[in-house]
């Protein structure tokens, strides 16, 4: 019997972006970057000896990359059952529980009736992405009621939850890919963290009903079920067999071949780290694991799948447990059909039960013409809009899930370590990207004519300056970081008061002028492929800066650097990094990086900045050199000027 999923339908964009100038080469770049971090998987590890010494730190690296370090307090779930469906042979409790205080799961506990004596096996079921009615969450679509039904008929207990974005209290996922949410990649936060924690306060609450037999719980769902089985799998040992169903790929198809395009923002986290994509479904080795894809996916295309599964294959055979992960293909598109419910149904039997018989009745939980066997609605957890709890953050809860840090201002005489402190974990935090050192290039003297002219900053990326010469008052130049939207033939406006008839370098960083590729625009996949890669479109600028600026120096250079708004805060980082830039002039600049109610816009987007400071601290880390604030009258900065005090050098920081 097939069953197609409607879900996949919605991440496929209408129209492909239009075709820029820039679009060949960053695609280019992209997968040569990918194809980088995938040329060796798990390097230095030959035997299960050797994985198991790193296994603890690779997963609290998953946890820092998903969000989740420090960890979250494990709160009371206050748990509440909203009401009972009883059937002949099964029993749904409607349920929602607090995975932290006001973040709503909803859920479905299917159960088996008669109940026989004991502790029984369960199956955390997690849901794809269904187009189906809010209300009713997906979990009440035919696909996942069919699966709870059939393993609660089967002498399982099965918990089906609802995602954060198509639960009945909804929240987002798609804040990158549609709504253009790029401070999440500041605040670190991403969907993916909190479907895992979702998922392992599920087990939580399963491990506490006293029908289920903690240690025989197994993880399945397809589409972004399916990657969060791999999630919750990865991250909790309580999980003691997995079945993912077309939910994972790497980085080559997702970075690589634009399969990024095709994908939700849950199935991803911010590889800093720059793992191998697989390295994420390596935690789950040794346990068993089945691998279930179909062979014409357009989102998990089989020369994926087929890289995915043959690493995995080669680390369970370190244990000596090759029989334990396996690989189905099942003939036709993304969705279910009988052999893949057939092939998962027999996995759990086999490894949650020690039943290795053939399953016959794999389309047990559907009516014979494939309809639900239960009426949508009335698997709903909260009936109306008016039952939805007053105190539920799941709406807001991309703005609350990652703390931002509150770095605690200098000691007095501290300055100088304080400083270094911050940037070495900035660096760690914000920059893994960055090359470990800028391509050798031939750099011509800039002279006394107006030039135009391009340069490598980083393998496959180009820049574009133009050189406008003029009066060097004691070696003085100008580098002016331009914004997307500025004239890259001339100065702007601003920077006239700013550099005077003063000889000025315009710098368009990459994606920015002549090199520019299409952006904003769904489904957005340069910058939210970058974050797969370790790294943002905006910390590439910052290393474009940096580059530009060290191949020009030399006795009697003095670099000052200046942007407005954006570009401003992307020259002060520079310069925090590359002591060539001895000034710094910020025009109009924006005080977090992430939005504030009283202003428009926020600062460029740097990976997981905001978990170790926020603009002002970094402002204030350019002390002792000059940093002057044009435009703006920001209490925020009053932060800033009390580092430059505290550095002893109030006299350096200037607002105008």
């Amino acid at each position: 019997m097939l069953r197609s999923a409607a879900f996949a339908s919605a991440f496929l964009p209408a129209d492909w972006p239009q075709e820029l100038s820039g679009d060949e080469a960053i695609r280019r770049y992209l997968a040569a970057r990918a194809a980088e971090l995938e040329r060796g998987f798990l390097p230095g590890i030959t035997t299960a000896a050797d994985f198991e010494k790193i296994r603890p730190s690779l997963r609290e690296v998953l946890f820092d990359m998903l969000g989740l370090k420090p960890m979250p307090e494990r709160t009371p779930l206050r748990a509440t059952i909203t009401g009972t469906l009883e059937r002949p042979d099964f029993t749904v409790e409607k349920l929602h529980f607090q995975s932290l205080p006001g973040l709503y799961v909803t859920a479905n506990l299917y159960l088996p009736r008669p109940a026989p004596p004991g502790r029984h096996p369960a199956i955390l079921y997690q849901c794809g992405h269904y187009n189906r009615d809010r209300r009713e969450g997906n979990k009440a679509a035919p696909d996942c009621q069919s699966h709870g039904i059939w393993f609660a008929t089967h002498g399982y207990v099965a918990l089906v939850i609802d995602t954060l974005e198509l639960s009945e209290i909804a929240g987002l996922h798609r804040g990158l890919l549609n709504e253009r949410r790029w401070w999440w990649h500041s605040a670190g936060y991403t969907p993916a963290g909190v479907e895992c924690w979702n998922a392992m306060r599920a087990m939580d609450y399963l491990t506490s009903r006293p029908e289920v037999d903690a240690g025989r719980i197994g993880a399945t769902g397809i589409s972004g079920g399916g990657i969060g089985a791999f999630w919750v799998a990865a991250a909790d040992d309580r999980v003691k067999a997995a079945a993912p169903v077309s939910g994972m790929g790497d980085l080559t198809f997702y970075a690589g071949e634009d399969g990024i395009s095709r994908h939700c923002d849950c199935f991803f986290l911010y590889n800093r780290a720059r793992w191998n994509w697989t390295t994420i479904c390596s935690l789950v080795c040794p346990r068993p694991l089945l691998f279930i894809n179909s062979d014409n996916d357009i989102y998990f295309p089989m020369a994926n799948n087929e890289r995915v599964i043959l690493r995995l294959e080669r680390l369970y055979s370190l244990f000596g447990a090759g029989d334990l992960v396996d690989a189905v293909i099942s003939v036709g598109g993304h969705g279910y059909r009988t052999d893949i419910r057939r092939a998962v149904f027999e996995f759990f039997n086999r490894h949650l039960k020690g039943d290795a018989r053939p399953v016959t009745d794999d389309d047990a939980g559907l009516k014979p013409d494939g309809a639900p066997r239960i009426e949508l609605k009335s698997l709903r957890v909260f009936p109306e809009d008016a039952d939805f709890p007053q105190d539920s953050i799941n709406t807001r809860i991309d703005e609350l899930f990652v703390a931002p840090a509150k770095p605690a201002l200098p000691a007095p005489g501290k300055f100088d370590s304080w400083r270094e402190d911050l940037l070495n974990r900035l660096r760690r935090a914000a920059f893994p990207a960055w090359p470990a050192a800028a391509p050798v290039v031939y750099v011509p003297a800039l002279g006394s004519d107006p030039r135009a002219g391009k340069e490598i900053t980083e393998e496959g990326i180009d820049v574009y300056w133009r050189w406008l010469p003029g009066r060097d008052p004691d070696g003085v130049r100008w580098l002016i970081v331009l914004n997307p939207e500025e004239d890259a033939a001339k100065l702007p406006e601003w920077g006239r008061s700013v550099v005077g008839e003063n000889q000025a370098l315009l710098l368009c960083t990459r994606g920015v002028g002549p090199g520019a590729w299409t952006r904003d625009k769904f489904p957005n996949p340069v910058e939210r492929a970058m974050a797969l890669l370790g790294g943002t479109v905006d910390g590439g600028r910052v290393w474009d800066v940096m580059t530009v600026a060290g191949r020009r120096t030399g006795a009697g250079i003095h670099w000052r650097a200046a942007g407005r708004g954006r570009s401003g805060i992307l020259a002060g980082y520079a310069a925090l990094y590359q002591p060539a830039i001895e000034a710094v002039i910020a025009v109009d600049p924006p005080a977090s990086h992430r939005p504030r109610p009283d202003r428009e816009g926020y600062g460029p987007a740097l990976l997981n900045v905001l978990r170790v400071l926020d603009i002002p601290e970094a402002l204030g880390c350019l002390a002792p050199r000059q940093l002057t604030i044009i435009g703006v009258q920001d209490a925020a900065f009053d932060r800033t000027a009390e580092i430059y005090r505290l550095a002893g050098a109030a006299d350096r920081f200037g607002r105008g």
